[in-house]
């Protein structure tokens, strides 16, 4: 009986207990549910920093109609509802001075958008996340700003914004940077920056009063165009004030003059890469420059040996392998360490390190996180978008040096004078005077258009690496004028006309062209012989006299010359050799 009334007792004890850790439990869950309340509605961050907008807007407010708008702003959240582009962005429930001249001396998020973008991109019309990315609904800083888990589209880091053009615009005709440095060389040598502010400079006073932004802002003439007969307007300004003594000292007098015709077309041609945002320019200019096209594609242009980068800016952080990048886990990040040591970061990688210094990893950093693809109504999608996606106008230069530059540069070197990577065989000189003079057009064309199959060479023909016939022509003039080396004379019209010892040339061959080219031409340490491109494309002349003249600056010798190294070989065994090569009909299985 004793113990039955003690395990009862136990028992309500155990019971008061439980209740007592209950009501604990219970009161615990509403004073944090009422905390999440108030800090959701009462007290959210997005509040307190539109109160101090408020105040800042207050002591900015001077005169009675500032006062009065200060007074009715409203502490509530702020958004634009954008229908046609499927998003509501609050994000000017914070940044709320975005369009309010008065907050660039503020830091942000009270700070005045940068630039004049806002002119032409008002957020009442295309709101924030189509350029910025990141996550227009929320109104917490990391939400907004995509860095949560599972977020797909996190904001585009601030020294990269420019790369939220790319949404939009697709630049049209931009060169590499020796042509766009020379264009802006030539402007500013003719003192164009006397009269016209582009990119934030020029337009200034003068000694003498001269200039001082008679001419108008040229920083968005590539978008807006300009009058085909500028420069015949400007002469005749030029003409007049010249015959008007009592016009003192002034731009027409001081700082216009005539212009040569190939520097007035440097300076259209730069102008024409004026669209508001050089520095997005600059680095589309550069990926031009180091020839990335010639492995990678970007909207069925370009080689195939990389991963096709149309699409790489949208790429989601969190489906990427970040176990060899150290630092932050995003898409920039994860760029920038691949464009530097691209084995570490993908390991395997068949792309080489190029040495770029850290502004041009920068840059090229900034480009490609511009590569997006967005279905936009109709109505959003600008010009050059437009002349790109439907009517084929290209986005870089059609100059032979930025055509060279774009596809070519990366594998045969900036001037056309050859390449070699670690653990590759070399690339050609395609620049080389001995390799153009006898090398015909029809030839270098042919090569450029089919490639090399097998090798790291692609076709270029419009079909596969997407060149046009007038640009591949171009590129052939421009290697002319690398090696300084007209177009030789053919003294035959016939492909094939060697007609020698075959067999001797075997011997020949195995003694002196081995070595580089393979027991099979397959090629060891030089160009594969035994590849059918090739030997569809090449006459029996270029081979006869690249035999004989062999290719200076490199290690092929000239068997036709005197050498303290190499025999000289007379005629008939070059022939022999070019016979045993022509053996190769087919590539060796």
């Amino acid at each position: 009986m004793a113990r039955s009334l003690m395990a009862e007792v136990d028992i309500q004890s155990t019971d008061r207990r439980v209740k007592w850790w209950l009501l604990i439990v219970s009161l615990a869950t509403l004073a944090l549910s009422v905390a999440a309340a108030l800090q959701e509605n009462v007290f959210p961050k997005w509040r307190s920093t539109r109160a101090t907008y408020a105040e800042i807007l207050q002591r900015k407010a001077t005169d009675s109609p500032g006062r009065a708008i200060a007074d009715q702003f409203e502490i509530g959240p702020d958004q634009h509802v954008l229908p046609e582009l499927e998003r509501v962005d609050r994000c000017v429930t914070c940044h709320t001075g975005i369009d309010d001249a008065r907050m660039a001396d503020q830091q942000q998020p009270f700070r005045t958008h940068p630039g004049d973008f806002l002119a032409v991109h008002p957020p009442t019309d295309f709101g924030c996340t189509i350029c910025h990315r990141g996550q227009g609904l929320a109104t917490a800083l990391p939400d907004a700003h995509g860095n949560v888990p599972f977020w797909p589209k996190p904001m585009i880091p601030s020294r990269y914004a420019y790369a939220g053009c790319g949404v939009c615009h697709t630049h049209l005709n931009v060169p590499n940077l020796v042509t766009l440095e020379e264009g802006r060389n030539v402007l500013e040598r003719y003192d164009c920056l006397a009269c016209h502010r582009i990119d934030g400079r020029g337009g200034t006073l003068r000694p003498g009063e001269a200039g001082g932004m008679e001419g108008p802002d040229l920083s968005h003439v590539g978008t807006s165009g300009f009058d085909a007969t500028w420069y015949e307007a400007h002469f005749e300004r030029f003409q007049q004030a010249g015959h008007r003594p009592e016009v003192g000292p002034g731009p027409w007098k001081t700082s216009f003059g005539p212009i040569a015709e190939e520097d007035r077309r440097m300076i259209e041609s730069f102008l024409a890469t004026r669209v508001g945002a050089a520095e997005f320019v600059e680095a589309k200019s550069l990926f031009h420059t180091l020839g990335c096209l010639g492995c990678h594609k970007i909207r069925g242009t370009g080689g195939e040996d990389g991963p096709d980068l149309t699409h790489l800016g949208e790429k989601n952080p969190r489906h990427m392998d970040f176990a060899h990048v150290a630092g932050e886990h995003t898409l920039a990040n994860w760029l920038g360490q691949h464009l530097r040591w691209p084995g570490k970061v993908v390991p395997g990688s068949q792309m080489p390190v190029l040495g770029l210094s850290d502004e041009q990893i920068d840059k090229l950093t900034l480009y490609v996180l511009s590569l997006r693809v967005v279905d936009l109504p109709d109505r959003f999608r600008p010009k050059d978008h437009i002349l790109v996606e439907r009517f084929g106008q290209r986005e870089f230069a059609a100059d032979g040096a930025t055509l060279y530059t774009t596809f070519c540069a990366a594998c045969h070197g900036p001037e056309g004078e050859g390449r070699r990577y670690p653990d590759s065989t070399p690339f050609p000189s395609v620049a080389n005077p001995d390799f153009l003079a006898a090398a015909d057009d029809a030839f270098i064309a042919e090569t450029i258009r089919s490639g090399r199959p097998g090798r790291r060479m692609p076709a270029w023909n419009e079909n596969e690496g997407g060149l046009r016939e007038q640009e591949i022509a171009r590129i052939v003039g421009h290697l002319r004028d690398l090696g300084g080396v007209g177009e030789p004379e053919v003294e035959t019209a016939e492909h094939r006309w060697v007609q020698a010892d075959a067999k001797a040339g075997q011997r020949l061959f195995l003694a002196h062209c081995a070595g580089c080219h393979g027991a099979q031409g397959e090629g060891v340490d030089a160009p594969q012989l035994n590849n059918k491109a090739l030997l569809a494309a090449a006459g029996d002349t270029y081979l006869v006299e690249t035999i004989s003249r062999g290719r200076r600056g490199t290690a092929m010798p000239g068997f036709g010359r005197p050498s303290p190294a190499y025999p000289v070989l007379p005629d008939s065994d070059i022939k022999s050799i070019v016979a045993f090569i022509r053996t190769w009909k087919e590539p060796s299985k």
